[in-house]
């Protein structure tokens, strides 16, 4: 088996640690994307009191940010889970069971595709090609590819990493 997915860590929401990170793109063509990223990457999300600020720093309107910020998909305007887990919706993946496969960790993590688990530790997220299409079905948590995927390992794998957390957080 691959070695496991580490969690994403992200720091808690802080918006003039957020209004720091983006300063240094106002002014330039495409700026407000690069800083919704830039939040992204730091917050892990995009808090709604980050509209505001983005609308001032790059002279725009607060629903001209909100309106670019909803109409990516990969933008995140909740906290996400600890793990962020994609499973593949692509032909290849269909044809081998990643239909069943979505309803069953569906099932399992008690969340639906943009939500998260209630224990707070997955995100589900669907994804339309990991490049692996031989190794069908198969997920992507945080950055690693797992192939092949059956619902028992599904499981085992979550309960693994779940299990991670708790030990560090007891740490």
């Amino acid at each position: 088996m691959q070695q496991l997915a580490g969690p994403l860590t992200y720091q808690d929401w802080d918006l003039d640690k957020a209004r720091e990170a983006v300063l240094e793109y106002a002014g330039r063509t495409g700026g407000v994307m690069i800083a919704l990223h830039r939040i992204q990457e730091i917050f892990g999300y995009i808090d709604d009191s980050a509209m505001p600020m983005l609308g001032k720093v790059f002279n725009l309107s607060r629903a001209e940010v909100h309106g670019i910020a909803s109409f990516y998909h990969d933008f995140k305007r909740e906290k996400p889970g600890r793990y962020t887990v994609k499973v593949c919706q692509a032909e290849a993946c269909q044809a081998m069971g990643s239909e069943k496969l979505t309803e069953e960790i569906k099932a399992f993590l008690g969340a639906d595709f943009h939500e998260t688990s209630a224990d707070g530790n997955f995100t589900l997220e669907p994804v339309y090609c990991l490049g692996n299409c031989a190794c069908s079905p198969n997920i992507m948590i945080d950055t690693q590819t797992y192939g092949r995927v059956s619902i028992d390992g599904f499981k085992s794998l979550a309960s693994t990493l779940a299990k991670a957390v708790n030990e560090q957080e007891a740490k």
